[in-house]
């Protein structure tokens, strides 16, 4: 019987539904529908390039993408999916409340601008060299005559900014921006988390991700501020995709590396 249980709550999440394998999950009221997507669909702010968030473009993949959908057949609301170039273009549509729904990482900066969940997923923050760039480890990077990318306004640019005291940081726009400077030489480095990288090392030969880290990302759904109502309901729905593999099933179809699940419970 267990057995059949579990391939039971597999297949239905395999097909983007919530209901029926996740009973810490509410079935949503008017008050919480009427808080978490307001005009009357779900509008999911997403950026394209990372697994994390959107790939494809006929074929649409991505963790984001696939939670944003799941979400909103669980609210019982269609799904909007609203597309950028960067995460930046994202934060801010949540913030001004353009956008309902956020999957991004949950730093201390964006939670005094939006409402976070627990995270999902626990990412590695570290760095692509470019072919015949002599650095081995993160220790290696801050050194003088170094070029390290970083996308304008994201949590790398906030921090790296800051802890980078040889190397010079460079500011791109996009991640699609990064791996042509990086193609056409302008920088040594990209740093952001190891799902994006890996992403920018297939279109760059000779570029490796480097082993080590200079932090993790939590990456969680973060909605605008003042949507405290329906907090416990995207709390709840985080725990379901985590415990019943919604959140794995996404990132193993958006080929997502250089991440791990996170607790459920968290």
């Amino acid at each position: 019987m267990k057995i059949r249980a579990t391939l039971f709550c597999l297949m239905v999440f395999l097909g983007q539904s919530l209901a029926g394998c996740t009973g810490a999950i509410t079935r949503p009221t008017v008050e919480i529908r009427h808080a978490l997507a307001p005009t009357g669909v779900l509008r999911v702010a997403l950026y394209t390039g990372t697994p994390t968030s959107l790939l494809g473009n006929d074929d649409l993949r991505g963790v984001g993408y696939e939670l944003g959908k799941a979400l909103a057949h669980r609210l019982q609301v269609p799904f909007q999916p609203q597309v950028f170039a960067r995460n930046a273009d994202v934060l801010d549509a949540v913030t001004n409340g353009t956008a309902d729904v956020a999957f991004t990482n949950a730093s201390a900066e964006r939670a005094s601008r939006m409402l976070f969940t627990q995270p999902y997923l626990l990412i590695d923050l570290g760095y692509l060299a470019r072919a015949q760039v002599p650095v081995t480890s993160p220790a290696d990077v801050d050194r003088p005559g170094l070029h390290v990318g970083v996308t304008a306004r994201s949590s790398s640019d906030a921090v790296l900014s800051k802890s980078l005291v040889h190397a010079e940081v460079v500011r791109a726009e996009s991640i699609a921006d990064g791996v042509r400077m990086m193609s056409s030489g302008t920088i040594d480095l990209y740093a952001t988390n190891k799902a994006a990288l890996y992403e920018m090392s297939d279109k760059l030969p000779g570029s490796r991700v480097l082993d080590g880290n200079w932090g993790i990302e939590r990456h969680a759904l973060g909605v605008p501020l003042g949507r405290d109502r329906g907090l416990p309901f995207l709390r709840a729905f985080v725990s379901g995709a985590v415990a019943s593999g919604l959140v794995q099933a996404a990132s193993t179809r958006a080929g997502l590396r250089g991440a791990k699940v996170a607790d459920a419970a968290q």
